[in-house]
């Protein structure tokens, strides 16, 4: 049976107003789903909860199987749940390696920087493999583009899952921010994760990151989760289109058709 990520009733107020109004769905292992809505919709709220950054008020969550609600961020990852944030966040004063480095050592002490310089190298340099930054290893982190830097960042969140444990990765915004060629390779290299069976939620505005990427699109209006299915019936519902997407809004066309990592 294949690992899951389960919320059920999730909710979430501030004061009188509920970001979050007793939502449902489920992402699987080795899905590609995407979170979308209007702004001010609970999608922000929602990731938040779900990655241990704010509480619910009410409701579940469970990975493979393990109730989240209640844990810190660093015991999420601990059970293979790691998230990336719409501004890349990473350690601009170290190399591209060393902030892989540090980000496998989520969760444990670490006493000053020199022991990065031996720490899991050969493991790292796989990752920066993995997302493409292998020739950028050597380079401090302030060095890089945009675009790479938010490659740095999904890998670092790779770096910190256990390779013994069924995996989550939470993106918020993956594309935030990048041209259009940036987008795409990047959410080709979202694919990919996907692919070799990571559980990946994404949030996103740009829709040409949604359609023809997500096997699986959610759409949250008020707090509550209006519509979800394949893009394609996303993309028809008549409440999607008049509260989000638009009448004219052309569908699954507008879809990344072969990508590549």
């Amino acid at each position: 049976m294949r690992a899951e990520l389960q919320v059920s009733h999730l909710q979430r107020a501030y004061g009188g107003v509920r970001a979050l109004a007793g939502v449902s769905f489920s992402v699987a292992a080795g899905e590609c789903v995407a979170l979308i809505g209007p702004n001010g919709a609970g999608k922000s709220t929602c990731f938040a909860c779900l990655a241990g950054q704010q509480s619910a008020d009410a409701g579940s969550v469970t990975w493979a199987g393990t109730p989240l609600l209640g844990l810190s961020p660093q015991q999420r990852s601990r059970l293979g749940v790691a998230r990336t944030f719409q501004v890349a966040q990473v350690f601009e004063a170290l190399s591209v390696l060393q902030n892989v480095q540090l980000a496998m050592q989520a969760g444990r002490a670490l006493s000053g920087i020199f022991p990065l310089n031996r720490s899991s190298q050969s493991t790292a340099e796989a990752v920066l493999q993995r997302v493409g930054l292998a020739d950028w290893a050597e380079h401090d982190a302030s060095r890089l583009p945009y675009g790479a830097k938010k490659r740095l960042e999904l890998g670092m969140a790779l770096a910190q899952l256990p390779a013994d444990r069924a995996q989550l990765l939470l993106l918020d915004e993956p594309a935030a921010g990048l041209a259009a060629p940036e987008r795409h390779a990047l959410m080709a290299l979202v694919q990919a994760v996907a692919a070799q069976g990571v559980a990946v939620l994404y949030t996103e505005h740009n829709m040409d990151a949604v359609f023809g990427v997500a096997q699986r699109v959610l759409v949250l209006i008020d707090g509550q989760l209006a519509a979800q299915g394949t893009p394609a019936e996303v993309a028809a519902d008549p409440l999607v289109r008049q509260r989000y997407l638009g009448a004219g809004f052309v569908g699954a066309g507008i879809g990344l058709p072969e990508m590549h990592a």
